[in-house]
Formats: C-alpha cells, structure tokens, sequence
C-alpha cells in the first residue's frame, strides 16, 4: 500500500505539475523528529493552487489507479537502473564503457517513463479547465526561471 500511495504522489506531482521532475519523489513520510511534512500534503497543496474540484481529484485518481502497474514497474526499472549507475561510477575497477552502459540504461527507461508521463498529462489535462492549464504553465515557467537563475549563480561563482 505504501508503494502505491508513493507511486500516485510521485507520478501525479509529475503530471500535473507537468512534468517538473523525470525523478520518482522521494517518500516524505513523517521522520521520528517529525520535520517531514505528511505524503498528502505536497498533493493536497497542488490541488489547492490548481482550485481541483472533489470531482476532478476522483477522476485524476482514477486514471493515476488504471496504470499503476505500469508506473510501479516503471519505478522500480528506473531505481534499479540509477543503482547499477553509481554502482558502476563507484566500483574499484571503474572505467568509461561500463559507466556510459549504465548510464544509457538509465537515459533508456527515463525515456520510458517520459513517455508514460506524455500520456498520463494527455488523460490529465482533459480532465482540467483552461485555466488550470495555464496555471501549470505558469508553474513550470516559474520552475525554468528559478533553475536558469541558479544555472546563472553557478557561473558567476565560478567566475570569482
């Protein structure tokens, strides 16, 4: 249960915050000292900045629940491959062939999952309003500035 919670948090901040992140979302369950905030809320705050109806929350879930197991598999190919990745950046024979291998598989189910992402967004936005679209954009507007901005600062840093 706890791995498909996570899997619907994960994917649908991907989606509907249209695909900010190729990453799965780490679980944000609350830590002993409490510092975490709960898995919902993260959700809870999108739907709020979206105004998502009771309605459109049930619909998103559904479509979310109809390929769960092709989003959990996705997953756990996409953990695996990042794992063989720094395995092979870290080994004590290391060489340039075995990390581009690991590296390509990783590039190759990140395609896959760009791809499932592409037609979940399709299913999602039919279910938003123009205006929730916009709103997204906007989102991801925001996010390219404050990364180009931070892109920026590492350059002027480096300059100094």
């Amino acid at each position: 249960m706890k791995t498909i919670k996570l899997l619907t948090i994960a994917t649908a901040a991907a989606i509907i915050a249209g695909g900010l992140t190729s990453a799965p979302a780490q679980d944000t369950s609350d830590s002993a000292a409490g510092t975490r905030p709960g898995r919902g809320q993260f959700l809870q705050r999108i739907a709020k900045k979206l105004n998502l109806t009771d309605d459109q929350k049930s619909q998103i879930k559904a479509v979310l629940s109809a390929d769960k197991d092709t989003l959990k598999s996705l997953f756990g190919q996409l953990h695996d491959a990042r794992k063989n990745l720094r395995a092979a950046i870290h080994a004590n024979d290391a060489n340039e062939a075995a990390v581009r291998a690991a590296s390509a598989k990783v590039a190759s189910v990140e395609a896959d999952w760009a791809v499932e992402r592409m037609k979940l967004y399709g299913k999602i936005a039919a279910i938003l309003t123009d205006q929730q679209r916009r709103k997204i954009a906007d989102f991801e507007q925001r996010f390219d500035n404050v990364v180009g901005g931070a892109i920026a600062r590492m350059d002027e840093r480096s300059d100094n």
